[in-house]
This record gives C-alpha cells, sequence and structure tokens, in this order.
C-alpha cells in the first residue's frame, strides 16, 4: 500500500523553526519525487517545495526561498522540510505528495499520492 504520514506540524512563534517529517512506503522511493504543499481556507493548495529522492534536486517558492529547506533520508525512506524564520503568512495545512517523476515545479493535480496533512500555525 502507497502511504505517505506527515508529522511535526504545531504552533510556533513568528521567528520560530518547525521540522516537517514526510515518511514514505509502499514505493521505490528514489523513483519519486515528494512535494510539500500548504492551503488555507479560502485559497488554492500551493507547492511549497519539492525534492527529487534519486537526483537530489530541489525546488523552492520564492516566498520560503533561504528559510526553508528540503531534505531527504533514504535510509528512513523520509523527506523532511526545515522552516526556519516562520511568519504568520506560513500558518497553513501542509501535506506531502508523491509523483513518479523528474522534479518539476510542484501543482497539485500532477500529484497523486497524499499523506492526510499536519496543521502549522505562527502566532504573531
Amino acid at each position: 500500500e502507497v502511504q505517505l504520514v506527515e508529522s511535526g506540524g504545531g504552533l510556533v512563534q513568528t521567528g520560530g523553526s518547525l521540522r516537517l517529517s514526510c515518511a514514505a512506503s509502499g514505493f521505490a522511493f528514489d523513483d519519486y519525487s515528494i512535494g510539500w504543499f500548504r492551503q488555507t481556507p479560502g485559497k488554492e493548495r500551493e507547492g511549497v517545495s519539492a525534492i527529487h529522492n534519486g537526483d537530489g534536486a530541489t525546488y523552492y517558492l520564492d516566498s520560503v526561498k533561504g528559510r526553508f529547506t528540503i531534505s531527504n533520508d533514504k535510509a528512513k525512506n523520509t523527506v523532511y522540510l526545515q522552516m526556519n524564520n516562520l511568519k504568520p503568512e506560513d500558518t497553513a495545512v501542509y501535506s506531502c505528495a508523491a509523483r513518479q517523476t523528474i522534479l518539476t515545479a510542484p501543482i497539485p493535480r500532477d500529484y497523486n499520492t497524499w499523506g492526510r496533512g499536519t496543521q502549522v500555525t505562527v502566532s504573531s
């Protein structure tokens, strides 16, 4: 069974940090790109960052460049999103998703396996 499970969300103050984890199972990890997406009520889901597990290529949304870092641990089949200097506008439900392809800018409709999401709340 293909499965993605997120963890690591929570409540932090502006300027704080969180590390999200996306544990993958049921597919060939190296063949997939994993994307992190976020969504707030009334807004479309947006792609925040992505990594291709095979070659390590990465993508970042402009608004998170220099603050967020995506990485993976192939031994654990897990992708991480380290989020530093968090801002209130980063508040959202963050979900990871998988797609068997080379790395491209993460577009939600292109991904077919999703986790359930984890809430990130940044207080001002």
